[in-house]
């Protein structure tokens, strides 16, 4: 589930932002005995997302995939963080074609032609997974093809620009770079987030170019990568329920999400699938 971009506090060991206008809160550092619980809070919700994947399909209603979602959840020991939190009332966030986010799910068919974003997050033994993808159901045309592919290669760009040492920036340069050129663009007023044992803390993680907002990338950081990218304005708005977020356009959106943490070495990347 993603954050709203604002900058927000909370607690812990901590690592200070750092640029030029270095006002946001401190960042959590977690520590190597951290990590095993986050890599099976990470395959969970990854195993999640591969378990609904057969059942996206013309006909299904996403009412009925949130359900299938939670109950796999429940059945290996977890519970999905999103129910409850701040007043949320299903297990994960379901999100077609113009909705941009934290979509909720209800009891329209899927039809052949819809791009579905199913965002899933576990909390398990206190930790947290949240990845996301996006789902074709049926044939789709060229561009929304297109729309998918780049926004998965803007996640994995993502993913590539960080490393120890280096700056948070360095993320939304990356993936703002790679969807304009392929004449998309890229959410701004919703961002990925720091993750641990709590569901949203420091840093936030823009999907665009802000050094304003900057800090230096340290080992013992957790934090999701979720671009969102729309085929059409960057804009968006939010309906009057409160949770639903759609392009202001009304044009296609479609996102990819991994949870990650900073090693001494590099990045880990917590939601990968395991390999068949």
């Amino acid at each position: 589930m993603s954050k709203i971009y604002h900058w927000f506090n909370s607690g812990g060991r901590r690592a200070k932002h750092t640029g030029r206008n270095a006002r946001a809160p401190s960042v959590p550092l977690h520590r190597p005995q951290d990590f095993p619980a986050m890599r099976r809070a990470g395959r969970l919700a990854a195993a999640t997302l591969a378990m609904i994947a057969p059942l996206v399909r013309e006909g299904a209603t996403t009412r009925a995939l949130d359900a299938a979602c939670e109950s796999f959840i429940r059945d290996h020991g977890a519970r999905p963080a999103p129910l409850g939190y701040q007043g949320y009332p299903f297990a994960t966030c379901m999100s077609p074609n113009e909705v941009v986010c934290h979509g909720m799910p209800d009891d329209r068919p899927l039809a052949a032609g819809d791009l579905l974003k199913i965002d899933i997050t576990v909390e398990l033994d206190g930790w947290h997974g949240d990845c996301c993808r996006t789902f074709a159901v049926g044939e789709i045309d060229v561009r929304r093809r297109l729309l998918m592919e780049v926004t998965e290669a803007a996640l994995a760009a993502g993913i590539a620009a960080v490393r120890p040492g280096g700056r948070l920036s360095a993320i939304g340069r990356a993936v703002q770079e790679l969807v304009e050129v392929a004449g998309f663009s890229v959410v701004r007023s919703y961002c990925g987030h720091g993750i641990g044992r709590e569901f949203h803390q420091p840093p936030q993680v823009l999907h665009h170019l802000d050094e304003d907002r900057d800090l230096t990338l340290l080992p013992g950081m957790f934090f999701t990568i979720e671009p969102m990218v729309n085929d059409g304005g960057h804009a968006t708005r939010r309906l009057d329920d409160g949770w639903t977020v759609v392009t202001a356009d009304g044009g296609l959106s479609a996102q990819f999400e991994h949870t990650v943490g900073l090693t001494e070495g590099g990045v880990e990347i917590f939601t990968q699938p395991r390999a068949a």
